[in-house]
């Protein structure tokens, strides 16, 4: 408010004299008057413009004025007193300064009404500080980041009469703090803020001037930090009793809830090195079960890690949403021989040996239910067969099996020891004898009472488990900054600009400002399923294009307002060599939809040569806690592939609007791929313009290499059961431009695709079948 500026009734005498004889006065050679009443703040307008190097003070009058003096120092110079000239185009009088960014002008004004001159106070304009798009604080018109925005760097005595009283909410980055007060010049009562506040129920509308400070701030890491409510410890003497309880106590209160897909619940078991007794864990929703041993071996679980169906509410026959959960660095002795693994999308098995058997399909599989759709598993270890029942595409990555039992439409493997032979499609087998580039997943451990995250090493045409001797670096967790769900992102990209890595604990954090990630070999680091929310339409995540930063263990969930992309890897149009040590996205899955109304116009775009794409999930929900729809939840592009040599092991990637995947870059491979085109397409006008509908897989026209090996798309056209797409694969007719055993699917017989690949594989439906594939071995 412009309290200070206000012009106050004169009531004595005195006052009203000296008013009198101020009246007469007449405005001196150099432009200054001798004797002026204070300003009226309904007198005048005033503000800086900045264009290149030039400031022009300018001041808009409302009364009967004739001239104006400017008054202004700049950098705290000697003070200069000038004329103004009146522009009669902006119906303003002008004064320019010759500045730079960051220079400071204190400036007032010596004007006349009538006879009378009256004089302003001063106000302080830092150039760059206002009317910027960047800068340590950012003031919003509205609630929630929205509406019109400036940002600063410097302080400011006037906000100008735009802003003036308008101020709503307020974004500040870590490392500094903000006082708003409502007067001018730093007057008034005052609000601090050293965070961002999406609402200012006590200051609302009364921002008239502000004061931006740098504090000294230095975030605290340990090597022994609290991991947060959601992540319960065990060691070896913990009863069986009390871990028996709370894997129940976790399970039981989601089974069969209609809320728990979708919902904020986290459950986090973490076992130290040694031997525990009869443990059953049913692994719900958001649960994972891990070891901190520095190998699979140094824990034992005797019982199960159990994944089954007749969990999910409207989904009780089946095992094909079970969804988000993950076993890791454990072993298990099965209780009567056999573990059960009975999962689709978002669900890994990493660094485990089975002591036993091991079958990934629900136990009611037979009589036309239980039905379970993809997989992955790594490092892992089974020492007796492996059964994949009902599953329907499933891949395994540098494993080690004693056999390998079924198969529906494609099972993929590479590296694996102990795989089943090439056979596609009879029995549908697709394997690689070994994976071109791998490097697994980072993993959490303790020993010597400390912990530390263990980042193995990059492997070409690699085969079997890394482990005993994993080969790989070492990271003392006081190298992380342990997040809460709580932290802003601006304290998270402190930790970044501080050189720390990033460990998310459990649980929903909302970002108002994306994540920078510039330094090389960055870990950023997820425990338990943390998901992160883009507010306010910014990107999540964004890498430059540096050497070796690994991403693992994330959800992305898309906000209300629509993002660009989720997660960017690198910088786009920048071809710079990563091959001695890529950037790596692993185990890191992208919603649009479901919880709420999610828009992101793109999800993971890699910019990066030589990038890893190792087991991700990117969906469009078809289904939800809240409603979804074409309008609803929008997302054009799942996956884009601008770097070169890029490799992606393990793509599952659903139901976008435009192309699921769309692949750019030259030299790409990609080890399985497991789609649906989106259930909900409109029956005219979605057309990529070479037929109806858009491919799940397109490879840009001027992309001379690239190949792909188990590559599954299907379709379930509900909402409109009349399309046929014209294909599910669109790809450059070249010898450079390599595909091996993919397929096409209509389930149910709900739509159509006309052509596997290009203009190559039969229609679906097969005539005289039901739900049956589509196969091509070869193309070109």
């Amino acid at each position: 408010m412009l309290r200070s500026q206000r012009l106050f009734a004169v009531t004595s005498l005195a006052l009203l004299l000296a008013a009198c004889d101020q009246q007469s006065a007449s405005p001196s050679a150099d432009g200054t008057s001798p004797s002026t009443l204070r300003a009226a703040a309904t007198d005048y307008t005033s503000g800086v413009s900045v264009a290149g190097s030039t400031a022009t003070i300018w001041f808009k009058s409302a009364v009967n004025t004739t001239w104006v003096d400017a008054h202004y120092t700049l950098n705290g110079g000697a003070q200069q007193n000038v004329r103004m000239t009146y522009n009669s185009a902006a119906a303003r009088y002008e004064q320019n300064v010759t500045v730079a960014n960051g220079n400071t002008l204190v400036y007032s004004f010596t004007y006349n009404n009538g006879t009378a001159a009256y004089d302003t106070p001063n106000t302080t304009y830092t150039v760059g500080s206002t009317g910027g798009t960047t800068g340590p604080v950012c003031f919003y018109t509205d609630a929630n980041y929205q509406g019109t925005s400036f940002c600063a760097s410097g302080d400011s005595s006037w906000v100008g009469t735009d802003w003036n009283d308008r101020i709503s909410s307020v974004k500040v980055s870590s490392g500094y703090q903000v006082q708003l007060f409502n007067d001018i010049n730093y007057g008034g009562t005052s609000k601090t803020l050293s965070a961002d506040a999406s609402t200012l129920p006590d200051f609302n509308d009364l921002t008239s001037s502000f004061k931006l400070t740098k504090v000294s701030t230095t975030l605290p890491t340990s090597d022994t930090p609290n991991f947060g409510p959601n992540v319960k410890i065990y060691e070896p003497g913990t009863s069986a009793t009390t871990i028996q309880a709370d894997l129940d106590n976790a399970f039981n209160a989601w089974k069969l809830n209609g809320g728990a897909q979708f919902g904020s619940q986290r459950f986090t078991f973490l076992f130290k090195p040694g031997t525990y007794g009869r443990v059953w864990g049913n692994l719900g929703f958001y649960t994972t079960v891990a070891g901190l041993g520095r190998n699979p071996d140094d824990v034992t679980i005797n019982g199960a890690i159990n994944v089954d169906s007749g969990w999910n509410l409207g989904d009780e026959k089946n095992a094909t949403q079970n969804f988000w959960r993950s076993a890791e660095n454990l072993s298990v002795v099965p209780e009567g021989g056999t573990n059960r693994w009975a999962v689709s999308q978002a669900a890994p098995m990493r660094r485990v040996h089975i002591k036993g058997a091991l079958t990934l399909a629900p136990s009611n599989q037979d009589g036309g239910q239980g039905y379970s759709s993809g997989g992955y598993l790594a490092d892992v270890k089974v020492d007796g067969a492996v059964s994949s029942g009902s599953q329907q595409q499933w891949y395994t990555r540098d494993s080690a099996v004693g056999s390998w039992n079924g198969g529906v439409w494609n099972m993929v493997f590479s590296g694996v020891q102990g795989a089943p032979p090439q056979a596609f499609p009879n029995p549908p087998h697709t394997t690689l004898g070994t994976t071109p580039v791998s490097r697994e997943k980072p993993y959490l451990y303790f020993e010597n009472g400390k912990y530390a995250v263990f980042v193995p090493g990059l492997r070409t045409n690699s085969s079997g488990v890394t482990w005993p001797n994993t080969a790989g670096t070492s990271i003392p967790l006081s190298q992380f900054y342990v997040a809460r769900p709580t932290d802003s992102a601006a304290t998270l990209n402190q930790a970044l600009s501080q050189g720390l890595n990033l460990f998310f604990t459990p649980g929903v954090y909302h970002l108002s400002q994306t994540l920078n990630v510039t330094r090389a070999n960055t870990v950023l680091f997820g425990l338990g399923f943390p998901a992160l929310i883009p507010d306010g339409g910014v990107n999540g995540i964004q890498v430059a294009d540096v050497d070796g930063v690994k991403i693992s263990g994330l959800l992305f969930d898309a906000g209300t307002t629509n993002s660009p992309a989720l997660l960017t890897v690198g910088t786009a149009g920048s071809h710079v060599s990563h091959a001695a040590n890529p950037t790596s996205v692993q185990d890191v899955y992208f919603r649009i939809g479901g919880a709420v109304a999610g828009k992101a116009t793109n999800s993971l775009v890699v910019n990066s040569d030589n990038a890893i794409i190792d087991h991700i999930w990117a969906w469009r929900a078809d289904h939800g806690t809240q409603p979804t729809g074409w309008a609803i939840n929008t997302a054009d592009t799942g996956l884009i592939v601008n770097g070169n040599n890029v490799l992606a092991t393990g793509l599952f990637v659903e139901h976008y609007q435009k192309y699921n995947v769309l692949w750019n870059g030259q030299g790409g491979k990609t080890i399985f791929f497991q789609n649906e085109l989106p259930y909900d397409a409109p029956a005219t006008g979605w057309s990529s313009g070479n037929g109806y509908g858009y491919a799940a897989y397109k490879v840009a026209d001027s992309v001379t290499t690239h190949e792909a090996w188990g590559l599954g798309s299907y379709c379930f056209f509900n909402v409109n059961p009349s399309i046929t797409v014209a294909r599910a694969f669109e790809v450059p007719n070249v010898a450079g431009v390599k595909f091996h055993d993919l397929l096409t699917v209509s389930l149910g017989n709900t739509g159509g695709i006309s052509r596997v690949i290009n203009n190559t594989g039969a229609a679906v439906p097969l005539p005289n079948t039901n739900t049956a594939p589509s196969n091509v071995l070869n193309f070109p």
